[in-house]
């Protein structure tokens, strides 16, 4: 199982949309790089939502569900499964301020839509967030 955080600007779709939904197509993904971890997911694989705009932090956790396929445009999507919301959200700032992430592309690439998270830093910020793994 890998770990990855997908961004959203809520005002958008927000992760109560994917709680309301249940489950959802991820797509609209446009950077080559984006593009490119998006195509490695697989079912199983658990991902943080992460709210863009003025809030900046991560809010809840959803569920990879298919095997990424091209949408309608012949671009890459996955569908994903709300799982939970956060019990607080963890904010970039808080991110940002603590040394175990520095070299987290959250943090060295601030504009990639679909990024890898590290087991260590999955661990790290369901702590910060005061949630237990699933």
């Amino acid at each position: 199982m890998a770990y990855w955080l997908l961004k959203t600007e809520p005002g958008d779709y927000a992760f109560e949309d994917l709680a309301a939904a249940e489950k959802d197509v991820w797509d609209g993904v446009r950077n080559p790089v984006a593009l490119r971890n998006l195509r490695r997911m697989q079912p199983g694989d658990l991902a943080f939502i992460y709210h863009t705009a003025d809030e900046r932090s991560v809010v809840g956790i959803a569920e990879v569900v298919t095997t990424p396929y091209n949408d309608d445009s012949g671009f890459p999507a996955v569908d994903v499964a709300a799982r939970r919301r956060l019990p607080h959200p963890v904010s970039l700032r808080a991110i940002k301020a603590d040394g175990r992430f520095i070299d987290w592309e959250l943090v060295r690439l601030p504009r990639l839509s679909v990024v890898p998270v590290p087991a260590a830093f999955w661990d790290a910020v369901l702590e910060m967030a005061g949630a237990s793994q699933l």
